[in-house]
């Protein structure tokens, strides 16, 4: 945004937007359902017929689960994985040769060219079984070598480095250092150029490598020299291909965590680093850029993963909620734990149909993604975790009890600590669901950001300026009014269950509500609307739960014509939908009269120790 040419900003502070905005995607070249969202338009055809695999394609995905859950079931024990930190070289070997680590690798180069959608069936399976396996081969595929290289690599990086991986080699993906979270501008790590021009020499420091203890390949993000763009010098952040065979690479420590202890994750030092030239993906200067791109269906393995483990945890509150006996009754007859577990079945409805929506487009390529999967992976993760506290308070003390020790006096094994453990950090990587929310915020922005802040901004000349103001007046002419009327109409020609046309109708009047507050946000802040954190949220929360009512909705839909004496699809994404539709009207409540600057108030106050007498008779780390 033009907040880059305020005079109150930190030359640091400035640094940081300006390489954020140089490495995000410029154009939309195809729609966006979410995007049109924002717009207060809603595109039913991007969501119905509710898309579904084709014969063929379900029988590939059927065929590999069922070989993969043989291989997990003999090769891996959760609990000794979760006990011991590591997973069996056996398990490694078996996974290796049923090609797990080159699911979505083509088969020209020896993989399984697995779609999205199967690939995400897989992760979604083994994250029900052990989480810990399922990020060994998510941070390996999603993240790492093989995506970007499919999408950016030459055809000779392709050619030398694909094959490795369908034999089983593993990668890893290293950009975070210790002193930088979401700020790559402080990005210290160094490629630096050798005089002859063929080699760089990398140095530095990369925290939190999942899978960097054990890769054999590694994308290493490092800053090369830097250019000079309109008289001012800017940060350079390239991709580098590098193999542990390399000298100067060197695992420091082994990071340890609450949960997934079967993980290897690690700071990462490179010494030295000598690595050609040509193992720059795309080109110098664009490695934030391949971060971004790479993590819009990166992205998706979250939502996958997490609605496997909800459903695991559906399914133990289902057996116990039966089984427990309590004032004369089963615990699921009491309205109490009843509530709970009706908000987790429709949750999970919404989760596969969010899940499945963004999957189907990533492997369409016919719709711009980067804000569907943004959204799939902060609505699902988030909801993943109300549902495995749910499960936790319903299961009680055996929750909390660990499996091996349930099982060492007698009762079941359920290991709900575990997954509880395991799961806690599905909100903080890949973004955190605050990144998450300020990412989805700058993108839903994007059209008026392109059409208004020009118009403020001191870089934009007399006579362009003219222009845009006739342009922008044109523009919001039409647009403006329109957000007052009747919202989309319901799809023609589909067969809507009347419980959920209602909830249809509600999602099109309400974007348009949305688009005209977030209008006004940004008309009454302006360049000052970058610090309205709080406001951005209730903005974005509001159109995540409108994109996750539409895309339940549309799956009910589709479900429903298919077999119309199934009411299941149509009751739970009409809980689904109340449940969504209350949380709405309460963001709109507080969008512009609340508490915030109170809150802001008091936390200063904290942070500048005016209430360091609440910390009191404790004893201080």
């Amino acid at each position: 945004m033009e907040i880059l040419d305020q005079k109150n900003v930190s030359e640091g502070k400035r640094k940081a937007l300006e390489l954020a905005e140089d490495s995000r995607e410029l154009t939309w070249d195809h729609p966006s359902f979410a995007a049109e969202l924002f717009q207060g338009r809603l595109r039913w055809d991007l969501l119905l017929p509710f898309p579904q695999q084709s014969d063929e394609e379900k029988m590939v995905g059927d065929d590999f689960l069922a070989r993969l859950e043989k291989v997990l079931k003999e090769h891996i024990d959760p609990d000794e994985v979760d006990r011991t930190g590591e997973l069996p070289k056996s398990a490694l070997e078996a996974l290796a040769k049923l090609g797990c680590f080159a699911m979505k690798i083509p088969p020209n180069f020896g993989g399984l060219g697995l779609s999205q959608v199967n690939y995400n069936r897989a992760i979604h399976m083994v994250a029900s079984y052990c989480s810990s396996t399922a990020v060994w081969l998510s941070a390996h595929q999603s993240i790492g070598v093989p995506q970007p290289l499919m999408l950016f690599g030459t055809d000779e990086q392709k050619q030398k480095y694909l094959p490795m991986f369908a034999r089983g080699a593993i990668s890893a993906f290293a950009l975070t250092e210790p002193d930088v979270g979401s700020d790559p501008a402080k990005m210290t790590t160094t490629a630096t150029l050798t005089e002859d021009g063929k080699h760089y020499i990398i140095n530095g420091e990369k925290l939190w490598c999942t899978n960097g203890p054990v890769a054999d390949i590694m994308i290493v993000m490092a800053q090369t020299a830097p250019k000079v763009v309109h008289g001012r010098e800017k940060k350079q952040v390239t991709a580098f291909i590098v193999e542990k065979s390399m000298k100067g690479i060197e695992t420091v420590h082994r990071c340890r965590f609450m949960g997934l202890n079967g993980i290897q994750n690690g700071l990462m030092r490179f010494t030295d680093v000598k690595v050609p030239r040509e193992n720059i993906i795309l080109s110098e200067g664009k490695g934030l850029k391949i971060a971004l791109t790479t993590l819009n269906t990166g992205r998706l393995t979250m939502p996958a993963a997490v609605t496997g483990g909800s459903k695991w945890c559906l399914g133990v509150v289902r057996k116990w909620a039966n089984e427990r006996i309590q004032w004369g009754s089963a615990i699921g007859k009491h309205e109490a734990v009843a509530h709970k577990i009706a908000a987790m079945a429709s949750t999970i409805f919404a989760m596969d149909a969010v899940t499945n929506i963004s999957s189907s487009m990533a492997d369409s390529k016919k719709t711009d993604i980067r804000l569907e999967a943004a959204m799939a992976k902060l609505c699902c993760t988030e909801a993943s975790w109300r549902i495995i506290d749910g499960a936790m308070q319903i299961r009680g003390g055996r929750g909390y009890e660990t499996g091996p020790s349930l099982k060492a006096r007698g009762e079941a094994g359920i290991a709900l600590e575990r997954m509880m453990r395991d799961s806690r950090i599905n909100t903080i990587i890949e973004g955190t669901s605050q990144i998450m929310r300020l990412f989805i915020a700058r993108e839903a922005m994007d059209s008026h950001v392109r059409r208004i802040m020009p118009l403020v901004s001191p870089r934009t000349k007399f006579g362009e300026r003219i222009k845009l103001v006739f342009g922008a007046i044109g523009h919001y002419a039409l647009w403006y009014p329109k957000q007052f009327l009747p919202g989309n109409q319901l799809p023609s020609g589909v067969n809507i269950p009347p419980a959920l046309a209602k909830h249809m109708k509600y999602t099109g009047r309400t974007a348009r509500r949305l688009a005209r507050h977030l209008f006004h946000a940004m008309m009454i802040y302006q360049q000052g609307l970058e610090r309205k954190q709080q406001l951005m949220t209730r903005l974005v929360n509001i159109g995540t739960d409108l994109f996750v009512m539409s895309a339940t909705c549309a799956r009910a839909v589709t479900l429903h014509n298919q077999n119309p004496g199934d009411t299941g699809p149509a009751e739970l994404a009409d809980l689904c939908s109340r449940q969504c539709r209350g949380r709405i009207e309460k963001q709109f409540r507080h969008l512009f009269v609340n508490s915030d600057n109170f809150f802001y108030k008091i936390a200063q106050k904290v942070l500048g120790g005016e209430y360091t007498w609440l910390e009191n008779d404790i004893i201080k780390s």
